[in-house]
């Protein structure tokens, strides 16, 4: 190589077109920042339900907590305790549509959710606890799974499980089911497990992250929120070789699983027999008894889905059609037999559910709603509907 080419390529270049030193040559026009500030933020869309013992005499407290609870499980206190004694718990619950964020602190106490309890309730959400005080022991199926601070538990409200807690701080996520409508199989097999170490701590990470902006969220914000949730936690569930293989193994879950899609599918068509749902799943009717006897049988499980997206209708403002063309929809025989199981089923009726503001707008201390019902039940008995 010529020595004074080399030279000259170490050499600045001279002229008008050399660029100054210290000086940076911009190959992009810059482009102003002001595009970011001519929208505001959006509103912050939730707005909390704050419920706390302290509202009570104390002989009412642990009362007023089993019915803040009883659509997930029956209370019980410690041995050696009594009502008169008193009960301190709180709870403020967040309400993002696609799931409802928790923050929890309580005193001891035991929890049974039987297979009654299973059966008359419209709950069968996914429950993820993330335990920062106190320590748990929950039992499903003859194994019982113990959590304790910076550990992550996950539980189905689709089977039954019973347990004791001590005094605890916990922040809870409930999910709907059907978030997960394409990884049932892998949730099942990790029904009543316990996370920890690096994988509840990037659970932990990501959930503290959304409890620190819950008062912030636009309405436009909470869909990715949930579906960003939904992903960190089927990561974390299916990152084992072992979990995966556990999944495979519950090929008995997939006839349900297609049931229930089949029924959602369907729900306004009148016609959805347990001899349909027999042709359309290849199974038998013992079988498809056998998928359903938990929820109550098929017959009361299709039409507890019916009634959850009749709710949805006519809690939906932009829908405009009469509650009676709504009940004929979802294949109810007249607008009197709906009224009946609605009311059964809710606690209010149809009138009330279409005229009542939004939940965000009801909420108070006490938790109760203009309805008088629970606003958090309420809250459960739709999420995600």
């Amino acid at each position: 190589m010529d020595d004074g080419a080399s030279r000259n390529d170490k050499q600045p270049a001279t002229g008008a077109s050399a660029p100054r030193p210290g000086k940076e040559r911009r190959r992009w026009s810059r482009q102003p920042n002001s595009q970011q500030n001519d929208n505001p933020p959006l509103p912050p869309a939730l707005t909390p339900l704050i419920f706390s013992t302290e509202a009570f005499p104390p002989r009412e407290q642990f009362d007023a907590w089993q019915a803040l609870n009883a659509p997930l499980a029956d209370l019980t206190l410690p041995d050696g305790m009594t009502a008169e004694q008193g009960f301190s718990a709180r709870q403020i619950a967040w309400n993002l549509g696609g799931m409802l964020v928790v923050q929890q602190k309580a005193s001891a106490h035991s929890y049974h959710r039987s297979a009654t309890k299973l059966r008359s309730s419209l709950v069968d959400h996914w429950v993820v606890i993330f335990r920062r005080a106190g320590k748990s022991w929950t039992e499903v199926g003859g194994r019982v799974a113990e959590s304790q601070p910076g550990t992550v538990e996950i539980h189905s409200l689709g089977h039954a499980f019973r347990g004791r807690m001590l005094e605890s701080q916990s922040l809870t996520l409930y999910l709907p089911r059907d978030l997960f409508a394409d990884s049932t199989a892998i949730l099942d097999a990790d029904n009543n497990r316990i996370l920890s170490r690096n994988l509840a701590g990037l659970l932990v990470s990501h959930v503290d992250s959304v409890e620190a902006r819950l008062s912030e969220f636009s309405k436009e914000d909470l869909p990715g929120v949930v579906n960003a949730t939904r992903d960190m936690v089927l990561a974390c569930v299916a990152s084992t070789e072992e979990r995966v293989a556990a999944a495979s193994k519950h090929g008995a879950v997939a006839p349900m699983e297609r049931a229930r899609r089949f029924i959602r599918n369907n729900l306004q068509t009148a016609t959805i027999t347990p001899d349909l749902l027999c042709r359309e799943l290849g199974i038998s009717r013992t079988h498809l008894y056998q998928l359903f006897e938990p929820s109550g049988g098929v017959v009361h499980y299709i039409q507890k889905q019916r009634l959850l997206a009749a709710h949805a209708a006519l809690s939906d403002s932009s829908d405009r059609r009469l509650i009676a063309e709504i009940a004929d929809s979802f294949g109810f025989a007249s607008a009197a037999d709906f009224s009946r199981a609605f009311s059964r089923e809710f606690g209010y009726s149809p009138r009330q559910a279409r005229s009542a503001p939004a939940p965000s707008r009801l909420m108070k201390e006490g938790a109760q709603d203009t309805d008088g019902l629970p606003s958090f039940e309420r809250w459960l008995r739709t999420l995600g509907s």
